[in-house]
């Protein structure tokens, strides 16, 4: 093999690599996993600098815990809130939760706790005990009464697309949900 035909293919090689990185990159850089979506306008695109919601270093048992104990002394339910910072659709979800009228359902109705999903790789146990399909993608919620007890486990991406789902949406929710 000549010097010339190996630099060849080798160049093929890396284009190849190059591709199918590209490729993957913009395939997960959604807060789908493994889903694409359409080509649409987003009613509410994400905000360019994301917000910190999902702490890595917090303990979800214990948050989920202490916002039990608060909602049965405040008679709310609870919010689980499963996604990443770095989900564009789980940005979004926050911006509605803090528009009129939802910020006043939100903290009159229910304790909200934000539960950090890694990249679909952190607490899986606590997803798993939830009834949550992360599969499915996120932001993912779950509303549970002042006893712990799940009263709604989203099963589909009913969220997942929230850049184009207008803030009515998370009204209904919330008022669907409320204590």
């Amino acid at each position: 093999m000549t010097a010339r035909s190996l630099l060849k293919s080798s160049s093929a090689a890396l284009s190849g690599l190059a591709l199918v990185t590209i490729v993957l990159a913009s395939s997960l850089s959604g807060c789908k996993r493994h889903e694409e979506t359409a080509k649409r306008t987003p009613v509410t695109p994400p905000p360019a600098i994301k917000k910190h919601l999902y702490s890595a270093e917090a303990d979800p048992k214990a948050e989920i815990a202490a916002a039990l104990q608060q909602a049965g002394t405040e008679h709310k339910r609870v919010i689980l809130d499963f996604g990443g910072d770095w989900c564009g659709d789980c940005q979004v979800l926050d911006i509605y939760f803090h528009e009129p009228p939802n910020l006043e359902l939100l903290n009159n109705n229910f304790i909200l706790v934000h539960v950090d999903i890694g990249h679909f790789d952190k607490n899986l146990d606590v997803t798993d005990k939830y009834g949550i399909p992360l599969k499915k993608g996120v932001p993912a919620l779950a509303v549970l009464d002042s006893n712990g007890t799940v009263v709604y486990s989203q099963q589909g991406a009913e969220f997942g697309d929230m850049r184009y789902m207008y803030p009515a949406s998370v009204t209904d929710f919330l008022t669907k949900w409320k204590a």
